[in-house]
């Protein structure tokens, strides 16, 4: 089982987590795994990131952990570094490619038109994130994007969340849906992680 295969077996929703702080992370962790959910995607969108990743790594062994907003060669290191088991990136260009190359870590490419689908598929992707999922279209883009290249297992991401998860999972080339709902930043902010715990719960529930 490769890693992106291991992500997807862990559920139906991976949460796409921004940190401001790295000490929420592992509360966080925890707070997830409370509810079922064994996957975080920190991304590099904050100072935060990879000290997050880094703690997560270290203190919660049962979460597959990997890094979102990989984008450069250089990204691909400094995750790996901290202890990422994985990557996802909201777009692709060769160097990219290079850095997941020589980290050996698995890679989660974005795609969003089929342009972008022919020139992944070049470098041996086939498993890719749709990406920004409702703003490129939705669930008809995704149908017609996926329907001239039916090797595709696809993983939306951007405006989806707990009421129209269930109709992307619904469609046979979607493997697992990515979320930032799973841990909004005020519940994260105020400590709430027993709200969080519920929401991954509900998330967790829905079937693929």
């Amino acid at each position: 089982m490769d890693s992106i295969d291991e992500l997807v077996s862990r559920g139906p929703v991976v949460p796409v987590v921004v940190l401001d702080r790295v000490e929420d992370a592992v509360p966080l962790g925890r707070a997830l795994l409370a509810g079922g959910v064994s996957t975080m995607e920190i991304t590099l969108r904050t100072d935060a990131a990879l000290g997050s990743i880094e703690a997560v790594a270290k203190e919660l062994p049962e979460i597959f952990v990997g890094a979102g907003t990989v984008i450069t060669a250089e990204d691909c290191r400094r995750v790996k570094d901290a202890g990422s088991q994985f990557m996802v990136s909201p777009g692709f260009h060769e160097n990219l490619h290079k850095g997941a190359e020589d980290t050996g870590l698995a890679l989660l490419p974005g795609v969003s038109n089929a342009t972008d689908v022919v020139t992944v598929l070049q470098y041996g992707y086939s498993k890719l994130k749709f990406f920004p999922a409702e703003a490129a279209g939705g669930i008809p883009a995704l149908k017609a994007l996926t329907g001239p290249f039916p090797q595709l297992k696809i993983c939306p991401t951007g405006g989806i969340g707990l009421a129209n998860a269930p109709d992307y999972l619904a469609l046979d080339a979607v493997m697992c849906v990515g979320g930032s709902w799973l841990v909004p930043k005020a519940q994260i902010a105020a400590g709430d992680w027993d709200a969080i715990t519920k929401i991954a719960a509900a998330a967790q529930a829905l079937s693929r």
